[in-house]
């Protein structure tokens, strides 16, 4: 049938018109054109869309349903165009973001904030949860852009090097290892530690701690709320580990302790993941630029990555 949007501005212009020659004039039509076109329309159909002698003019039961679905239809058309305007203009799009390291949407907030506010054009979602496989999805293109500590090797994907933090351990305020000089890995094998809902492997203390030295914590406790997995070790219900930067919220009120694990700290670095396809937008290279620098300003104890 190929109905064609031409065929439903038509429709739109036929419902109120008194004449054919008003609607001609409205479509700035000739009436040999309008005639044309409404013939086609009707030909396509295989039924009058509109009753010709009547006035003003009456749309038939086909037309009617046509002018429903134009009035839904029409607006989208619009909508369409004005996106992509602005994507070929450089001033639209979209970016739909998923943030695997779990404590991140505190320092993130200021860059959306930013974000928003440059780019106003440019639809903005953020994925979320543990059970989903942020850089999979952003390979297969369901995802444009994801905050990782943990970069896997995936043909066209980049990663751009955030910045630089480093891991620690919180301990309840009277906790034996406190008193410990150097934390090394042995020392948690008789602990509980607090951890999120996701493989150990990605997880900093397991990676880049534990693992390396083949030690397993006597119990691991999830948790999925940073705020409630520090109140579980306030209240001596075991261990966890945090982002340095992270950690400052709560031990600055005395909640809790930091200490750095091993004789030089645990560090590791936060990633923007993208598709290389994807560099060139204004959009996202602005938003990498805010994700950046803006942290440098809202954070202590960051570092740039090397």
């Amino acid at each position: 049938m190929n109905i064609q949007r031409k065929h439903l501005n038509l429709i739109l212009a036929l419902q109120h018109a008194e004449t054919l020659a008003d609607v001609a004039q409205q479509l700035n039509l000739t009436p040999s054109a309008l005639s044309h076109q409404l013939s086609d329309l009707e030909k396509r159909i295989g039924m009058p869309v509109v009753n010709r002698k009547a006035r003003p003019l009456r749309l038939t039961a086909v037309g009617e349903r046509l002018r429903d679905t134009a009035h839904n239809i029409t607006p989208r058309f619009e909508r369409l165009e004005q996106d992509l305007t602005r994507i070929v203009g450089g001033d639209g799009g979209r970016l739909n973001l998923a943030i695997e390291c779990h404590s991140c949407y505190l320092w993130l907030l200021p860059t959306l904030d930013q974000f928003r506010r440059q780019w106003q054009g440019v639809e903005l979602d953020i994925s979320s949860g543990f059970s989903f496989d942020g850089l999979r999805g952003l390979a297969e293109g369901d995802l444009d852009l994801v905050i990782t500590a943990d970069p896997e090797p995936l043909n066209g994907i980049s990663y751009i090097p955030l910045f630089q933090y480093e891991a620690q351990l919180i301990m309840p305020l009277e906790h034996p290892l406190t008193q410990v000089e150097v934390i090394e890995p042995a020392m948690l094998r008789d602990q509980t530690l607090i951890i999120y809902p996701v493989p150990h492997r990605k997880l900093d203390i397991f990676s880049l701690f534990l693992n390396p030295a083949n030690v397993e914590p006597a119990q691991v406790r999830q948790c999925e709320l940073t705020v409630m997995m520090v109140a579980l070790v306030a209240s001596g219900r075991g261990l966890c580990v945090l982002p340095n930067w992270a950690a400052d919220e709560y031990t600055d009120r005395s909640y809790v302790t930091a200490r750095s694990l091993g004789s030089t700290g645990v560090y590791n670095t936060l990633h923007a993941a993208v598709r290389e396809e994807s560099l060139q937008q204004g959009f996202l290279q602005d938003f990498l630029f805010l994700a950046k620098d803006l942290p440098f300003s809202t954070l202590k104890g960051i570092a740039r990555p090397a």
